[in-house]
């Protein structure tokens, strides 16, 4: 079974962790993006996953050319020239994606995390005959979202509204889809929105069908949705007992810390951080609702939360860091400074106060 991930855009979201590799490759507790979703993939039968590309394709190949082995799953690049819309990489890809066999395929946008129930969508899909699947999951104000109208017992697909100013649903896409070839026929060699231009046509012929994705969702792709999602996700690893939340005094709440990592006494991490391969947390340190990234040092007495710290930085004694501050990789922050929302692009260095958000370049 085949799956294809877009992952062609150039992350301007995440920026400055984008500077340093694309975005699928950034770490999302403690490991890349795609990867999450690769993994799920495997586990739900597919066999080969399909990359639509247009930043860094040699970047991606190569990181991922282990994980074709590790995982016995093979991993293709189908790049694009020009940005292709979300519908427009099912054209480029449509000879890997259709093998005459009539199989469908699955469908991903690359910033999205959640609990991946890929194989109940797959039957699902198998099971009313038509031609796309669409998963759904519920917001508290749709109208800031385009709203998927369908009916709730057979999942048939009505339309789909954007914005509603008066309520029609509270269920939006949620970047997952299990998609019949008979689809391709659909996609023009052009930009080309799957949720604009293609969901409507085949809504039209009754061959549309949304199932409602149950447990957390979240798009990862801005640092604020990034932090959210960590706790949805860690959240979730809590409720299944998985196993892989660390343990110990100095924990409150969820947490990851991978096991490279060393944390100095008198700590407090947690709730809702990750710390990173061989990070280095010296005493006293307090890490709350934030992501150290791998190789990271922070010193005695310092305070992080709400807050993403790049690869490789280093963080001085007795500083404070919060309201979404996002540094990038190998950042240096001098001793005993408040940092107040700071985005820091890689390689630079934070010497003074900074008071109010701004970007230090």
């Amino acid at each position: 079974m085949k799956a294809i991930i877009l992952v062609g855009g150039f992350g301007t979201r995440l920026r400055p962790l984008t500077l340093s590799v694309p975005k699928p490759l950034v770490d999302f507790a403690n490991k890349p993006m795609i990867l999450h979703q690769i993994e799920a993939l495997k586990r739900a039968g597919v066999d080969h996953v399909i990359l639509a590309i247009a930043y860094q394709p040699n970047v991606m190949m190569d990181f991922l050319k282990e994980y074709e082995e590790k995982l016995g799953i093979r991993i293709t690049c189908s790049e694009e020239k020009t940005p292709m819309g979300t519908a427009g990489p099912l054209a480029i890809a449509r000879d890997l994606l259709d093998d005459g066999t009539g199989e469908p395929f699955f469908m991903l946008n690359a910033d999205v995390i959640c609990e991946y129930p890929l194989r109940e969508a797959l039957t699902f899909h198998r099971g009313h005959g038509g031609e796309a699947t669409i998963l759904v999951t519920r917001v508290t104000e749709p109208s800031k979202y385009g709203v998927v109208v369908f009916d709730e017992g057979s999942g048939a697909v009505d339309r789909f509204v954007e914005k509603p100013k008066e309520f029609v649903g509270n269920k939006i896409n949620a970047g997952i889809y299990v998609l019949s070839p008979s689809v391709l026929s659909k996609v023009e060699m052009r930009p080309t929105s799957i949720e604009k231009e293609v969901f409507p046509l085949v809504a039209q012929e009754n061959k549309l069908y949304a199932k409602v994705l149950e447990g957390y969702w979240m798009d990862v792709g801005q640092p604020k949705d990034y932090l959210t999602g960590l706790d949805l996700y860690l959240g979730s690893l809590a409720k299944s007992g998985s196993g892989l939340l660390a343990k110990g005094s100095h924990v409150s709440g969820n947490a990851i810390i991978d096991p490279t990592a060393v944390v100095g006494e008198g700590c407090v991490i947690g709730p809702n951080a990750c710390i990173g391969k061989d990070c280095v947390i010296e005493d006293g340190v307090c890490l709350r609702n934030c992501m150290v990234f791998p190789g990271t040092r922070i010193g005695k007495h310092s305070c992080v939360t709400g807050s993403i710290i790049g690869w490789k930085s280093r963080v001085g004694q007795w500083v404070r860091l919060e309201n979404m501050c996002v540094f990038g990789e190998d950042v240096q922050c001098k001793d005993e400074l408040y940092v107040n929302g700071a985005v820091v692009l890689p390689h630079k260095e934070i010497k003074g106060n900074v008071s109010k958000p701004e970007i230090i370049i």
